[in-house]
């Protein structure tokens, strides 16, 4: 097994660990606002090593070189539409989730 192919194995597996680490938060968490988070934290990460490791098992070529402008225009995206949704959510008046003392 090549140094190109244990590398592209290694950013496959970190980029599924961020996807489900994500989809743990998102099912997880109490409110909109940590979900949102833990998603978009998560899937940014996610895609970005997951295209990574494509790019590398593509090898030097004009695929791997567009994979990688796709992976450059997903991290800069993907952090502004979390962004202009969690504004979007305050604006509705979604409250943040608190945590309440028990009465007695």
């Amino acid at each position: 097994m090549s140094v190109s192919s244990v590398l592209s194995i290694l950013f496959m597996i970190g980029g599924f660990f961020f996807f489900f680490t994500a989809t743990a938060g998102l099912l997880r968490f109490p409110d909109f606002y940590t979900r949102l988070h833990a998603t978009g934290k998560g899937d940014t990460l996610a895609v970005l090593l997951a295209l990574i490791g494509i790019s590398i098992h593509e090898g030097i070529t004009l695929n791997a070189l567009k994979i990688l402008l796709i992976a450059v225009f997903m991290f800069l995206a993907q952090p502004t539409a979390t962004h202009a949704i969690s504004k979007a959510g305050m604006r509705r008046g979604l409250e943040p989730w608190t945590k309440k003392e028990e009465e007695q």
